[in-house]
This record gives C-alpha cells, structure tokens and sequence, in this order.
C-alpha cells in the first residue's frame, strides 16, 4: 500500500527545469533517503508532496489515511516551559485524562450506568492512543535530544536557535504522523542525540523520506535510496552505501556500452565513408544499410551521467614537520566559574588523523581555538614540533571579511599569486564567472565555507586543524574532500560530528570530557563497540554482588505463596461452583417471578467471580511454573 505516489512529475521556475517526468512510490513502511547535489531539488520535492508547491505538470497523491508531518507544522510559543511546549502535542490524550479523572470522581458520589459506559470507552480511546506512556515517551524524547531535567522548565523564550530546532524536532516525532518528511534532522545536534534519534526513527512504524548529509545516519535509518540527478530520478532499493555500490555498477555498464557504441559507429562510418568513395550501385546500396545500423544505434544511445560540478581539492603540504607534532599537557578552561575541561594531555605525531569526538559544549572548538592562540587556558601547556605549520578551519568562518568579494578575500590572502591563478583556484571551488565578484556576506554559508576551504589549500600546511568541515557540503563534495585528505601527507586534528567522514579517516580518536580525554584508536566503528563494551561493563560494575544463598531463600518462599495462594483459590473455586449447582437446582423449581430475577443476578455475579477466579489460577499457575523451572 502506498502513502504516497508520484506520477510524471514535472517542475519548473521559469526556464530551469528543477525534474521532468519522474514517477516513483513509497509504501506505508518505506525508510527513504533521499539525496543529490545542493540544489537539485531535493527541498521542492517535499514542497510539492506538502502541497506548497504545484508542478507544471504530473501529480503527486498522499494516501488517503496518510497523516503528514514536517517540521514546518510544529513551532514554539513563547509562553510555555520546555516540557509544556512538546507534551502539547498530546493535548487530545491529557483532556481524555481530565475527563477520565472527573467521571472516577463523580462515580464515587453518583453510580451511574451512563458514566461507567462512557469511562468504558473512554479508557480504552485514551489506551490504545498512547495515553499510558505519552509522559514517558516526553520525558525520554528531550533526554535523548540533549536536554537535561533542568531543562524542563526552562520558558521556550530562553531557547538557542539549535535548542529551539531540537524541541520542533521533538514535537514532529512524537505528533503521531505516520510519514515524515525530514529536512536535515541532524543539524544542531551532537553524536548521542543523534543515536538517539537513530533508534527513534528505526522502531518508528510509518514511512519517512529523509533529506540529509549524514551518510552513516543515512545507512542506519533507510531502506530505499532516491537521487536527484540532473533533473532525473531514480530510485534504489537499500541503505545509502548499498545506492552507492548500485550506481557506480549501473554507470560503469553504462559507460562501457556507450563507448562501446561510439567506436561501432566510428567503424560504421569509416565503411559507409569507403563505400561512397568507390560510388557502384553495390556500393551505395551498403552505404545506405550500414547508415540504417548507425542510426538505430544512436537512437538508442544511453548517455552516461555527467559529473557534477564538484570541488576539486589539493592540500599537498610545502614541507615536512617533525616526527612530534603536537604536545598537549594539563590543558584547562573554564567560562564563568563553570569548568568546561581539566587535565587535557595528549601527543600527536606526524601523519596521524585524529578526531576530537564528544557532546556539543564539551569544548572541543574551544580546545582548537586554545591551540590557535585564539583563546588562553587557564592552565596546563602545549607545544608544537619542529617545522609544523598549522592551518585552521573555522566552522563559523569568523576571519572571513564579509565586505570583500570572493576574488579579494582570497587574493589579500596571497598577493603574490596572480589573478588567473586565484580565477583558477576559485573554479575548482566552483566560484566561476562573474561568482568571483560577489561579496561574502551575501553569500551562503555553504559558499564561505568553500572560500575557507581554499584559502586552508592555497596555505599548503602540514598539519590541519578542522572545526566540522564537513558543515555546508552535499555528500559529493564531502567523499571528494576525504578521498583528499585520505593521501594528505601532512597530520590532522579535527572535529566532525559526520560518523561517515570520521570512520573513513581517523586513525585514532579522542573523547573530550569535563575530567580530560580519553584515546581510542582505530575509527568511529572501533570507537563505538569500545565504548559499547565499556558501558555494560560500567553498569555490570555498578549493579549489586547477587548474594544466591539469599536468592535461592527468596524464590523457594515465593514458590510457596504461590501454592498457598493457588490452594485457596482452588477452595474459592470449588465453592463457588458448590453454590452455582445450589442456584441452578433452584431455577428448577416453581417460585415467584422477583424471587427467579433475584436468583439470575446472583448467577451472573457468582459467574463473574468465577471467570476471574479462573484466569488468577492460570495466572499464578504459569508464574509458579516459571519459578519452579
């Protein structure tokens, strides 16, 4: 069954053609990714599926029973605490608490056969709607995303921006739509939360497309890819690595054919050439038949896809460094009485790619910008090595002078570079024409970061110190950037909250804490099962010593409360079968109309007490079995 079905879409905005003529469908429990270069549509797609957006030609259906939610829907009124803003998505479920709360009240004073049928319903509404773990399912919901208990009643009016998309995030996911439409979920949040949301999403019972960057979130939370692609698309059963693997099979046969194609016609041609030439009737009549073939073979020409634009990077290092890179000893900082880190030691040594993992405010940009000279410790010291020459990215691109052009941040960097080259290095960043004249605070944050990014390359440093890199590149440019930095010769320091990016590169990584950091080498997957292993070993330590000569004391007295408990339901049980046989025998009998109703009632009401007594015996029957075994 489809949630939603597109048939020959077409969208346009004037002459740019955004797709044409693309048909897909998502069933009810389809887990979509759905990916492409910046700018290929991928935002006008949800658009459209939302009704926002009217294509010039084709329809998109959404399911009759197909309740939708974006993002878009949910927003934060000022008035409210953290956990009054998103347990009000559940407002139907806490007014049918109310009502159910006011009928228990009322039954107390007023019996009424009424209110009974009415709480009847009611209960069973508020039940199979979640009304038994709607405040839970709050509660763990703003745990997972980052917020702490003190959080809780924090008013919505004191929210960061990143908080602020958290809580509408929140409110999506628990508004009990079952199909998503997700645009970059995983912005503004660090790796935990982003686990979190993992297992979120993978136990969630409805479909979903998902537009993101996050190719490792990508892996675990789809089962279906969909690119966007020069206007086209096509869809892909499996995770994004598996779309990955697909594709590149798919245009390598569709390259190896159309090359193939090329030099048959190239062939076909000579002949046709050598016929004409030699100009008998023979001659031209299989002139004129091997035209036919050429035609026919390009008519059905496939094409292969042709590259897109792409950043072209080259950080090759102007020398090498010393054997010893970095040296980091009892590094310290604190912000308004309020420890950020303590007792940060660790080496680096050339040709190592590490990665500073840990959760947002733990102070990882701070500890970068401490080794920049940005930033003073409070305590502790470090020391580079012999001939290293550091070049640093800036996740917000705060040196960048936002009154320059393109053109001229880059070339006050290096003056002695000419305009051609600076022209030349500004295309293989994608800055082509008149691109270069444009000035940066009227750029994107994508563009600045690309404008960092080659300054970072045109300095030919040898060791790289990166704040989330990543941020702003569409996963093309991303596995373009660590293709790059995988046969980068110099050493890296960086952090990426990008698991795909880290578990490609890292040769070791360091978890800030509050307390120091803590090594691990190997890369993000290494990382993970330690980390896994460490953690059950922690609640193992943490869980108390089972005495079993206490135990075993325990469950022989509770298996006896059990057989004493099951031998006097067995007393009540044959009682009251004794006194149904009594009451039977009488409804045989010649009596008085009151007095047959009054005995009726009895029956119905001892067969009530009959029927639970029944299901208690199975009951503690089952669970003396289980403790016997």
């Amino acid at each position: 069954m489809s949630a939603v079905s597109v048939q020959n879409l077409t969208l346009s905005f004037g002459e740019n053609t955004v797709f044409k003529n693309v048909s897909f469908e998502i069933g009810n429990k389809d887990k979509v990714g759905l990916v492409g270069v910046n700018g290929a549509g991928k935002t006008s797609l949800f658009k459209v599926i939302k009704g926002e957006y009217q294509p010039d030609d084709g329809a998109c259906f959404v399911g009759k029973n197909t309740r939708l939610g974006y993002m878009e829907q949910h927003t934060c009124s000022d008035n409210k605490t953290v956990y009054d803003e998103l347990i009000s998505v559940f407002d139907d479920l806490i007014k049918a608490e109310k009502e159910l709360e006011e009928i228990a009240a009322r039954l107390t004073k007023e019996p009424s056969s009424q209110l009974i049928a009415r709480q009847d319903i009611l209960t069973e509404e508020f039940q199979k709607n979640g009304g038994l773990t709607y405040k839970s399912l709050t509660r763990s919901s703003l745990l997972g995303l980052g917020f702490d208990e003190k959080d809780f009643d924090m008013p919505t009016s004191k929210l960061s921006g990143g908080q602020r998309s958290k809580l509408i995030l929140a409110k999506l996911l628990l508004s009990r739509a079952d199909f998503l439409l997700l645009d970059e979920p995983t912005n503004h949040l660090d790796i935990s939360a982003v686990e979190w949301l993992e297992g979120f999403l993978s136990s969630f019972s409805g479909a979903y497309i998902v537009v993101s960057h996050d190719r490792y979130f990508l892996d675990r939370v789809t089962n279906k890819t969909i690119e966007i692609d020069n206007g086209r698309m096509r869809s892909y059963s499996g995770n994004y690595s598996v779309f990955l693997a697909k594709k590149e099979a798919e245009q390598k046969a569709i390259r190896e054919k159309y090359e193939n194609d090329l030099k048959e016609i190239e062939r076909l041609e000579g002949i046709v050439a050598q016929q004409r030439q030699w100009n008998r009737e023979k001659n031209i009549k299989t002139a004129e038949s091997k035209e036919k073939v050429i035609e026919r073979i390009r008519s059905q020409l496939v094409a292969p896809d042709t590259l897109a634009r792409r950043i072209r990077f080259d950080f090759a290092p102007k020398c090498v460094s010393g054997e010893d890179v970095l040296e980091v000893r009892e590094l310290s900082k604190s912000f308004g009485g309020k420890t950020v880190f303590d007792g940060v030691s660790f080496d680096i040594k050339r040709g190592d790619r590490v990665f500073l993992l840990g959760d947002n405010g733990c102070g990882k940009t701070t500890l970068l910008k401490i080794l920049m000279k940005d930033l003073f410790p409070d305590g502790g010291k470090f020391k580079f090595g012999a001939n290293v020459f550091t070049g640093y990215f800036d996740q917000v691109q705060a040196k960048l002078d936002l009154k320059k052009t393109a053109l001229d941040e880059v070339w006050s960097a290096f003056p002695f570079m000419t305009e051609t080259a600076i022209r030349n290095a500004l295309a293989a960043f994608l800055f082509r024409g008149d691109d270069v004249y444009k000035k940066l605070e009227s750029c994107s944050g994508g563009e600045r970061a690309r404008i960092a990014l080659l300054k970072l390359m045109l300095g030919r440093y040898n060791f790289l110190l990166l704040d989330e890199p990543t941020n702003h590149l569409d996963a093309f440019s991303r596995e373009e950037l660590e293709n790059t930095l995988l046969n980068y010769s110099g050493t890296m320091l960086i952090v990426s909250h990008d698991r795909y990016f880290v578990n490609k590169l890292a040769t070791s990584i360091l978890e800030l804490t509050t307390n120091g950091v803590k090594l691990f080498l190997g890369n993000y997957d290494d990382y993970a099962e330690k980390r896994e292993v460490k953690i059950k070993e922690n609640k193992k330590s943490a869980e108390p010593k089972i005495n079993d000569y206490k135990l075993k004391k325990e469950r022989a007295s509770n298996i006896r409360k059990l057989k004493t408990r099951l031998s006097r339901l067995e007393d009540e049980i044959d009682g009251a079968e004794t006194k149904t046989s009594e009451l039977e025998m009488m409804l045989t009998q010649a009596m008085p109309y009151e007095e047959l109703l009054e005995i009726t009632r009895e029956l119905e009401e001892l067969t009530k007490q009959k029927n639970a007594l029944y299901l208690e015996w199975e009951r503690l029957s089952e669970e003396l079995t289980t403790a016997e075994e």
